[in-house]
């Protein structure tokens, strides 16, 4: 019979506390784990009180806002700012208004006063544009879009007034944490390689051919239907498996980590990527790549 080794509890190492950061980097922080015992700290999201102390409710990372302490968790659904951006799926068309699913708790919230007629056409909305909602947008449907606002039970209210959000045609569709999406000024990025992702906040990524040139008439409602190149899906494909060996390894998604990783994965073919020696060796050399960007 094999031999068994256990191992005694041993008492967890407090975290640093929050007041002392070494260098701007994040502490990490486990359910349980004492955060700080300084009394002149509030507590935020993902910390609770106890004798004293602010203790971490959940695992993730410790920031800190002025006098405010919050653990932002690793691993969690969307919670919406405003001004974020977030790709979405209809699931159900109501009165004057779409339920869209974005990986939030809660269904989000598109209202037909909320988006751009067809044309970009600026006017009241109408009996006739209520009965014809179905037209512009069907369960099913992805749309990218922003956050307008957030209600206090933490749905999310969305818009689609700029012409370069909308109705997303053909592409493939890429889910992910949220906490591993980078907030960056721009959220649509078309990569030299020739195709074009659009990074949601709420972790839907949405891939596509970069269009040739840029439909502002549409109102962001018609969609090219046109069979894709197999040049544009192979890329497109590349891209897919690229960002899914960066979410293995735990890298953080932006423009510039999916490039670096897209052109490190050149030499292997598309379905190579996804095996793990392939995979850990590309975002190895992805990872490299962003140290020396920085240094």
């Amino acid at each position: 019979m094999a031999a068994i080794t256990m191992r005694l509890p041993v008492a967890r190492k407090a975290a640093a506390p929050p007041s002392a950061p070494r260098g701007g980097e994040k502490h990490l922080v486990a359910p349980g784990d004492t955060i700080t015992t300084d009394t002149g700290y509030m507590r935020g999201h993902g910390t609770y009180v106890e004798e004293e102390k602010l203790i971490a409710s959940v695992a993730g990372a410790v920031e800190r806002v002025n006098k405010l302490v919050c653990v932002k968790a690793l691993k969690t659904r969307y919670n919406g700012e405003v001004g974020d951006i977030v790709v979405g799926r209809i699931t159900e068309v109501q009165q004057k208004r779409w339920k869209v699913e974005t990986n939030s708790r809660l269904d989000s919230v598109l209202l037909l006063s909320s988006m751009n007629l067809p044309g970009g056409e600026l006017r009241r909305r109408s009996a006739e544009d209520e009965l014809a909602m179905r037209d512009y947008l069907q369960e099913g449907d992805l749309i990218s879009a922003e956050v307008q606002s957030v209600f206090s039970d933490g749905a999310v209210s969305l818009h689609t007034r700029s012409l370069k959000y909308g109705k997303l045609g053909q592409g493939v569709l890429v889910q992910v944490s949220p906490s591993l999406v980078k907030r960056q000024k721009t959220h649509f990025h078309d990569l030299p390689c020739g195709a074009s992702v659009i990074l949601g906040n709420n972790g839907f990524i949405w891939i596509y051919p970069t269009p040739e040139q840029k439909d502002e008439e549409a109102g962001g409602f018609t969609t090219n239907l046109e069979p894709v190149p197999l040049s544009d899906r192979e890329v497109i494909s590349r891209l897919r498996n690229c960002i899914v060996a960066l979410v293995t390894q735990k890298l953080m998604l932006f423009d510039t980590s999916i490039l670096y990783c897209y052109e490190a994965s050149l030499p292997h073919q598309i379905k190579d990527i996804l095996k793990p020696e392939v995979m850990e060796e590309i975002v190895l050399e992805t990872r490299q790549r962003l140290l020396d960007l920085e240094g």
